[in-house]
């Protein structure tokens, strides 16, 4: 939820350069992260906080309003597992023809996660 955490891991990629990173942490506030990508320009990526319930649950929408604007929605759980956690991500209302594509955009998203955690 602290823009200067996520900047490092959202919805960024290994060459591009996050040039925003807004959120507004409650219930009902948004969220915009710009990446600036070499072969795709200033990508953005934008939602509202559905649900916040800190260290265990949080929900948005979300959208690449360039690509698609249809929001779809993630829901995140987080539950103690020894000196971590585990994690379980549903991302609901994703069209066919992007699935693979999201499924390797949340792959990066958290390997970005474990680094800058790391």
């Amino acid at each position: 939820l602290d823009p200067k955490v996520a900047g490092r891991f959202l919805f960024a990629t290994p060459t591009g350069t996050m040039v925003r990173a807004e959120t507004d942490p409650r219930v009902g506030g948004h969220f915009t992260f710009v990446d600036r990508r070499p072969d795709m320009g200033d990508v953005e990526h934008v939602g509202t906080y559905l649900e916040i319930d800190r260290s265990r649950r949080l929900v948005f929408d979300f959208a690449v309003p360039a690509y698609e604007p249809t929001r779809t929605k993630i829901t995140l759980d987080f539950a103690p597992d020894g000196a971590g956690c585990r994690l379980t991500l549903i991302h609901e209302g994703v069209f066919e023809e992007y699935v693979k594509q999201t499924e390797g955009g949340w792959s990066m998203i958290l390997a970005g996660l474990e680094r800058a955690l790391g």
